[in-house]
């Protein structure tokens, strides 16, 4: 992790390097190891570094190539060193002479603006070419690493967070209330939006020229959803699934300092955790040290036995973090002050114990299972394309094993996946058939592990009427999702649709802003571009099977999961002590919020059915509703944060 920002000014005037100086001590806490500064005339790069890599101990960015022709100021952590050092020609130097930065540079000197496709990792950079005269930046595949950006007059800024950007008298501060009004309704396609109307991010997968004649703004890559992977055999699947995951763990592990993992006990985390493991052992490194979340009070939640077949094992140190009896609102002044916009993610303030936990331990690098479920796909959709072509011998099989696995209703899975299709052809019109779909989806997502992704329902939506017509947030909506607004025919499309979704990058920099606040460095094993297009690719039979679902991960993984985990179909679902704890220790602010002092939202919110959803929340303490007050009230907390120093 490091804290880059820039600007370039089109009209030539000079940079006045003060402006870099405040810019950067906006982000010191993305990197205590050093600053540097490097101005030119109209041009100013700027670097907080963070030690994370053995080869970081030796950068001192901004970097300049030997030549002097390119100037580069990155967050980055390279996964394909070795192929890049033999295409640059640089085998002759030693590999731990050579930083991620010069690969980089030396990869733009080779390959000009086509260098982002040939790079792995995760990275943010910005590359001042002095003999064009323009500014090439890019980003990952994925948004691991964030990006913000002002166009505002002959002005031209960036920085990894917004608030940096705030530190230049021509950034202004009106905040977007098409942002808003996504925010409330769970929209989040638009990967260059954010809650401010003139400042932007640069989308995953994008590159960026900059010049005074403009912005060119163009993809690098994309996913292949029509590419199928053919191999002989379910035993060459597994075998390739685990080469592949192993090595994805295994270029995270690049550390020179300790290394942590998060461990739920779910299957995602214990992976990542069980073959960390194994490979600092082979290597005769330090023990990994695990972090895990334990609770006490709240029913369902607690993974303990899980946690401790994965520790069992050995060669672990384990730290274990009380969940329970902690307020989700109970840092909401120090999230929003690093967040900088409102939050989605009812479970944030668990992720910030998790890191101030490694922080107090010095880990500077924790990896994380993060998403795995949509990296791998369940394979549910499968039922649809079974049903479709009419193998209702197949379906069935499939229908009871997901009931048997998640311990739903046979009767209600049939209900929704069977009946519809096989009936279909006596009716014209079958209106049941919707429905009972939505049904069937219900239950699998109270089955399915669930965490940040979780958003309020469109049918229960409170934005303001106002608001929606104002920001044509219906005809959005439709534009935005306009490939999404049919049914998916395949399982392979609907795993597509998952992993393009807006809301991965956005999680990603709400936790690339929480955790780089305790000076931690997530590192996510399962967003591995060769990883999530070898997934994508796979036949739908190796995702799942007898309604065992994800089932060329649990077959690759065999005799490295521990089998109480391996085999287990749901997990626990923390939304049960977010909603106990939220009305626990906030009903004060809540009805503050909704019931008294409400004029900061009500231009956004619909107050009535907000304050019907409190109500209902207060008695039935349903999901949905929790959901819908804690976002409108994160909204009016960070708005009455951000009204003074915000032109409206």
């Amino acid at each position: 992790m490091s804290g880059i920002v820039g600007i370039v000014y089109l009209d030539d005037r000079p940079v006045d390097r003060i402006n870099l100086d405040g810019m950067l001590e906006c982000l010191a806490h993305r990197g205590a190891d050093g600053t540097g500064i490097w101005t030119e005339g109209p041009v100013g790069l700027g670097h907080r570094m963070r030690w994370t890599t053995p080869e970081s101990l030796r950068e001192q960015p901004p970097v300049v190539d030997d030549s002097g022709s390119f100037v580069l100021t990155a967050d980055v952590r390279l996964d394909n060193r070795d192929e890049l050092i033999l295409a640059l020609d640089l085998a002759d130097r030693p590999p731990e002479e050579l930083t991620d930065g010069d690969l980089i540079l030396a990869a733009y000197e080779k390959w000009g603006e086509h260098c982002p496709e040939r790079l792995l990792g995760d990275f943010a950079f910005a590359l001042w070419d002095r003999r064009r005269r323009i500014l090439f930046c890019a980003r990952d595949h994925f948004g691991v690493k964030p990006f913000y950006y002002c166009a505002s007059g002959r002005l031209f800024a960036f920085a990894s967070e917004i608030k940096a950007l705030f530190c230049l008298p021509e950034v202004p501060r009106r905040p977007n209330e098409t942002r808003i009004a996504d925010f409330l309704v769970g929209l989040f396609d638009d990967t260059a939006i954010t809650s401010y109307q003139e400042i932007l991010r640069l989308p995953p997968a994008h590159s960026m020229v900059v010049t005074p004649a403009g912005i060119r703004l163009q993809p690098y890559w994309a996913l292949d959803p029509t590419r199928e992977l053919r191999l002989s055999s379910d035993g060459e699947y597994a075998e390739a699934f685990s080469e592949l995951f192993t090595e994805a763990v295994h270029c995270r592990l690049r550390s020179a300092f300790r290394l942590g993992s998060m461990l739920s006990g779910g299957l995602d985390s214990s992976a990542v955790t069980c073959v960390a493991r194994n490979l600092l052992a082979r290597r005769g490194e330090d023990q990994l040290s695990t972090f895990s979340l334990i609770f006490d009070a709240a029913a369902g939640c607690d993974e303990r036995p899980f946690i401790d077949a994965v520790l069992a094992q050995g060669d672990i140190q384990p730290y274990l973090i009380h969940g329970d009896h902690t307020s989700p609102l109970g840092q909401i002044d120090r999230v929003l002050t690093y967040e900088d916009e409102a939050f989605y993610g009812y479970n944030r303030y668990l992720s910030c114990r998790l890191f101030e936990a490694a922080k107090e331990q010095n880990i500077r690098v924790l990896l994380d299972g993060f998403d795995g479920d949509t990296t791998v796909s369940h394979g549910v959709d499968y039922l649809h394309e079974l049903a479709r072509a009419g193998r209702w011998i197949s379906l069935s099989t499939e229908v009871k094993g997901l009931a048997k696995n998640f311990d739903l209703s046979p009767w209600s899975l049939e209900w929704s996946y069977v009946w519809p299709y096989a009936l279909q052809p006596l009716f014209s019109r079958i209106p049941f058939q919707k429905p009972m779909r939505r049904i069937g989806r219900g239950l699998l997502r109270r089955a399915l592990p669930r965490g940040s992704r979780s958003v309020p329902r469109a049918g229960q939506s409170i934005v303001n009427a106002d608001l929606a017509r104002r920001t044509e947030l219906a005809e959005r909506a439709r534009t935005l999702r306009a490939d999404r607004s049919s049914p998916a025919l395949t399982e392979r499309e609907a795993h597509y649709r998952k992993l393009s979704w807006g809301i991965m990058p956005f999680i990603l920099e709400m936790s690339d802003r929480t955790a780089a606040a305790s000076g931690v460095v997530p590192r996510y094993p399962f967003w591995d571009r060769r990883l999530i297009e070898f997934c994508l690719a796979l036949p739908p039979e190796q995702k799942i099977k007898r309604g065992l679902t994800r089932l060329v991960m649990r077959r690759g993984l065999a005799g490295v999961l521990p089998e109480t985990i391996r085999c287990r179909g749901g997990k626990a679902n923390f939304s049960t002590s977010f909603r106990a704890e939220l009305l626990a220790h906030e009903r004060e602010l809540l009805e503050r919020v909704i019931l008294k002092d409400s004029d900061v939202i009500a231009e956004y919110v619909d107050m009535s059915a907000l304050r019907s959803a409190y109500e209902r929340y207060l008695g039935q303490n349903s999901n949905e509703d929790a959901l819908n007050v804690f976002t409108a009230v994160t909204l009016a907390l960070w708005l009455q944060r951000a009204s003074s120093a915000c032109v409206i």
